[in-house]
C-alpha cells in the first residue's frame, strides 16, 4: 500500500509543538477553489487576536499565476473571507476561513461560481430553499491504487461493501471517524456518513443547509477530509468513475426542498419543478460537473444506479432515474426530491444556483439568465 513520506514523520514529535502555548496570537488558514474548478489551496496568517465574525477577518491575495487562475505578468488575485469554521488541526482558538477569489480587478475569478449563487439564493430567500449533499469519494494510496485492493487484481465483486462491517468489507474505516468528528467540530452541518458499494468508496451527507451554507459547508468537509488523508498518508479522490468497468461510479446526489414542499400538499410543488427540469436537461448536465459534462458521461451510463447522461427520467425511490422521490414523500404528499445526476467532483455552487433558477425562477432555455 503506496502512502505518503510525510505521514511517517513521528505524530508524536509533532504534538510537542502544537501543544506549545501560542498566546494571544491566532493562526486562520484560508481556503480557496483553484482554476481547476475542484482542487482547494490553502495558506496561513497570523491575527492578533481570535476574529468573532467575517468581518474580523483582513482581505488578503496570492499569486493566481501558481494555481491556473491568472498569468505571471498579473497574477496578483484577492481572497475575500466568506465563510468561518473552527480549526480541528490547530484547535480552538484558530480558525479555518473558506475564501471567494477575485481578480486584479475585483471581478469574480472564472471558478468563484459563490458570487452568482449568493444573489440567486437571496432572489429566493422568502422560499427558504433547504439543501442536503450526499458527497461520495474513493481512498486511493499515493500510486492511484484503491485502498486496500490487493496491488495486482480487484478485490471480491461489489455485494458485501454497502454499509459494510469487518475488515474484509469496510477498507479505510479510521479515516471516515477521523473526518466525521473534524467535520462536527469544525462547525460543518455533516449529518452521516456510510460505507459505498465498492470497497473503498465512502459516502458523508451534508445538510440540512438553506441557500448558500449548502456550498460553504461541503466545500469545508470536502477540505477536512483532503487534510485528514494527508495526515493518513493516503489520497481521497472526488473523481465521478475512478475504477472503469463493473464497478459504481461516485457522485453527489442533492436532495431539495422549499417551504411549500415540505408543507402539506406540497407534492403538486415538487411535480412542477421537476416538470421544469426534464425541459432543461443539457443545462443541469453543464453544471453539474466542473468540465461541463464530461466527467460525468463516464459515470451516467444507465448502470450501477445511474440515469443515462442522455435521457431525463424521474420515478418513486428509483435510483436509476435523474430525479427519485423518496417513497415517505410520496405518500405523504410532501417533502423533498432528490437529483442523482451531480458528479462527486462538481461544485456545490453551481449545482444548487442551478436547482434555484430551473425550479423557483422558471428560467427556460440552455443559458442561464443574468439578473
Amino acid at each position: 500500500m503506496a502512502t505518503s513520506s510525510s505521514s511517517q514523520l513521528s505524530k508524536l514529535v509533532k504534538s510537542q509543538y502544537m501543544e506549545l502555548p501560542q498566546g494571544e496570537k491566532v493562526q486562520a488558514m484560508y481556503i480557496w477553489i483553484d482554476g481547476t474548478g475542484e482542487g482547494l489551496r490553502c495558506k496561513t496568517r497570523t491575527l492578533d487576536s481570535e476574529p468573532k465574525s467575517i468581518e474580523d477577518l483582513p482581505e488578503w491575495n496570492f499569486d493566481g499565476s501558481s494555481t491556473y487562475q491568472s498569468e505571471g505578468s498579473n497574477s496578483d488575485m484577492y481572497l475575500i473571507p466568506s465563510a468561518m469554521f473552527r480549526d480541528p488541526f490547530r484547535k480552538d482558538p484558530n480558525k479555518l476561513v473558506l475564501c471567494e477569489v477575485l481578480k486584479y480587478n475585483r471581478k469574480p475569478a472564472e471558478t468563484n461560481h459563490r458570487v452568482t449563487c449568493q444573489k440567486i439564493m437571496q432572489m429566493v430567500e422568502d422560499q427558504s430553499p433547504w439543501f442536503g449533499m450526499e458527497q461520495e469519494y474513493t481512498i486511493l494510496g499515493t500510486d492511484g491504487h484503491p485502498f486496500g485492493w490487493p496491488s495486482n487484481g480487484f478485490p471480491g465483486p461489489q455485494g458485501p461493501y454497502y454499509c459494510g462491517v469487518g475488515a474484509d468489507k469496510a477498507y479505510g474505516r479510521d479515516i471516515v471517524e477521523a473526518h466525521y468528528r473534524a467535520c462536527l467540530y469544525a462547525g460543518v452541518q455533516i449529518c452521516g456518513t456510510n460505507a459505498e458499494v465498492m470497497p473503498a468508496q465512502w459516502e458523508f451527507q451534508v445538510g440540512p443547509c438553506e441557500g448558500i451554507e449548502m456550498g460553504d459547508h461541503l466545500w469545508v468537509a470536502r477540505f477536512i477530509l483532503h487534510r485528514v488523508c494527508e495526515d493518513f498518508g493516503v489520497v481521497v479522490s472526488f473523481d465521478p468513475k475512478p475504477i472503469p468497468g463493473n464497478w459504481n461510479g461516485a457522485g453527489c446526489h442533492t436532495n431539495f426542498s422549499t417551504k411549500a414542499m415540505r408543507e402539506d400538499g406540497g407534492l403538486k410543488y415538487i411535480e412542477e419543478s421537476i416538470e421544469r427540469l426534464g425541459k432543461r436537461h443539457s443545462y443541469h448536465i453543464r453544471a453539474y460537473d466542473p468540465k461541463g459534462g464530461l466527467d460525468n458521461a463516464r459515470r451516467l451510463t444507465g448502470h450501477h444506479e445511474t440515469s443515462n447522461i442522455h435521457e431525463f427520467s424521474a420515478g418513486v425511490a428509483n435510483r436509476g432515474a435523474s430525479i427519485r422521490i423518496p417513497r415517505a414523500v410520496g405518500q405523504e404528499k410532501k417533502g423533498y426530491f432528490e437529483d442523482r445526476r451531480p458528479s462527486a467532483n462538481c461544485d456545490p455552487y453551481a449545482v444548487t444556483q442551478a436547482l434555484i433558477r430551473t425550479c423557483l425562477l422558471n428560467e427556460e432555455g440552455d443559458e442561464p439568465a443574468d439578473y
